[in-house]
């Protein structure tokens, strides 16, 4: 049986039992986390992003199993711990604008999991269920970085 506080970590303290779009809600929590760590230096955002993927791992699996093995959508601690990688460094993130654009991306690459992101779904038990949000935040990451690059040194020509 699934314990109270593993059902509540899991489900992103009930987010993920949105009746609609139940990742989309649950990776919500994952906006604030990397406000957070975006005020750290790059290390500690690593490392701390680093424990929390880790921690995730039981957390998701022992979740699955309570919902006879499968990546049940209520399940979101993968979505929201992976999501602060998306912006992992990327001190741009802390303009709302950016990221909005950053949240929006990782959504659009964990929904759709084109290759090599579906390859994840294979891969059984909680290391599967976080791996693919894993793989889709540095998806994430590297177009972020890209864009950030791109609006920075058009803003510096234009001065």
């Amino acid at each position: 049986m699934l314990d109270t506080i593993n059902f509540w970590l899991a489900t992103g303290f009930g987010l993920g039992l949105a009746p609609v779009a139940p990742g989309t809600v649950g990776s919500l929590l994952g906006i604030p986390l990397a406000w957070w760590l975006l005020s750290k230096p790059t290390r500690q955002q690593a490392a701390i992003t680093g424990l929390l993927v880790a921690a995730a791992v039981p957390v998701c699996h022992a979740a699955s199993l309570h919902f006879a093995g499968a990546d049940h959508g209520s399940i979101v601690a993968d979505e929201y711990v992976a999501f602060p990688l998306a912006v992992l460094g990327l001190t741009a993130a802390r303009n709302p604008l950016v990221m909005a654009l950053a949240f929006g991306v990782y959504r659009f690459f964990d929904g759709l999991k084109p290759p090599p992101i579906h390859l994840a779904e294979y891969v059984q038990g909680g290391f599967g269920i976080v791996l693919d949000d894993v793989i889709a935040a540095l998806v994430t990451w590297g177009v972020m970085a890209l864009i950030v690059k791109f609006w920075q040194r058009r803003t510096a020509e234009q001065h």
